[in-house]
């Protein structure tokens, strides 16, 4: 498993990790029941605090993204799309709340907005 951290990143390091492991589930890069390196293991080979690396795992188990044998390890969850989704579209939410309070600020139309989301959306299948 590669992870990359970036220091110079506004998003926590144990953020990044997660996110760069919830990609890499979706992906199919990491597969259902797939071991994930000891938290120990992981925190030695990308030179971060073991507590960084668990509240990653943690996170990633609430969110159903692994789960976690005692004794044995952290393992990718099976796959749940709606789950998938849900997140994505939570995270969706999100930039677009900062996208309209951006165009509230600059006296956007929500035409506009709509209108430069459909366009983005069209030149994303070019």
């Amino acid at each position: 498993m590669k992870i990359i951290i970036s220091n110079s990143s506004p998003t926590p390091i144990y953020e990044q990790i997660k996110n760069t492991i919830i990609n890499q589930i979706i992906s199919g890069e990491l597969v259902e029941e797939e071991p994930l390196p000891s938290i120990r293991t992981l925190a030695s080979d990308i030179n971060i605090s073991i507590m960084t690396i668990k509240k990653a795992y943690d996170e990633l188990e609430k969110e159903g993204y692994i789960f976690q044998v005692q004794g044995k390890g952290s393992y990718v969850a099976k796959r749940n799309s709606e789950l998938i989704k849900e997140n994505a579209l939570k995270e969706i939410e999100n930039y677009l709340e900062q996208a309209i309070l951006l165009a509230k600020q600059f006296d956007v139309s929500s035409q506009e907005i709509i209108d430069l989301i459909k366009i983005l959306m069209e030149s994303d299948k070019e």
